[in-house]
């Protein structure tokens, strides 16, 4: 079994691994002794469940124990996918502007049919998730609130809104999320010392 812990970063549709604050947080993790994988997962017409199902066990392999799975907008829907599928719990499960169902947007409800429009085993997904994180932009353009603060609900998740945050992503300025890092900092193994000072 795997004894460290180890951080997966999941990116969404039209995503890549390096957009967003992903390889900000690979780096920051990277600092302090903790390995985070970022997947490349298919796109457009070749994104679907399936074949990101696949991409994950290739490039990442089984969930194990010491796992913390990071999933942006689509890729907290997937997460949703492995955790219900798990045969064992994760550590945690960070879900940054994740939804079910349609979000009424014809460029992306296609891509995200397989992933997030159909009835989930919650409970499955509560037993399997490890501690539960949700975090939401207020004002996101993409997945409104209220669907943030559903998944939550089901999740049985406080939902921890930042203000002014839209979808969390470098398009609204966002290459780094340290409210995100401040919450993943207690679950990485103990008495971690930095790599090497900061300059």
């Amino acid at each position: 079994m795997n004894d460290k812990v180890e951080v997966v970063i999941i990116h969404g549709t039209y995503g890549k691994p390096d957009g967003n604050w992903f390889p900000w947080l690979q780096e920051e993790l990277s600092y302090i002794g903790v390995q985070a994988k970022i997947p490349s997962f298919p796109s457009h017409k070749y994104q679907n469940v399936t074949s990101w199902r696949a991409a994950f066990k290739e490039q990442v392999g089984e969930l194990h124990p010491n796992m913390i799975l990071v999933g942006h907008s689509l890729g907290a829907g997937f997460i949703l996918n492995l955790l219900e599928e798990a045969t064992v719990p994760v550590k945690a499960s960070v879900f940054v502007c994740g939804f079910t169902g349609k979000l009424g947007l014809p460029d992306y409800d296609p891509q995200n049919e397989t992933f997030v429009c159909r009835p989930f085993d919650w409970e499955k997904i509560y037993d399997h998730a490890g501690r539960i994180y949700a975090l939401h932009g207020e004002n996101d353009p993409y997945v409104p609130l209220a669907r943030g603060e559903e998944l939550a609900k089901n999740l049985r998740s406080t939902l921890t809104v930042v203000p002014n945050g839209f979808h969390l992503n470098t398009e609204n300025g966002w290459s780094s999320l340290p409210l995100l890092l401040q919450l993943l900092k207690p679950l990485l193994t103990p008495g971690l010392e930095p790599l090497a000072p900061r300059v």
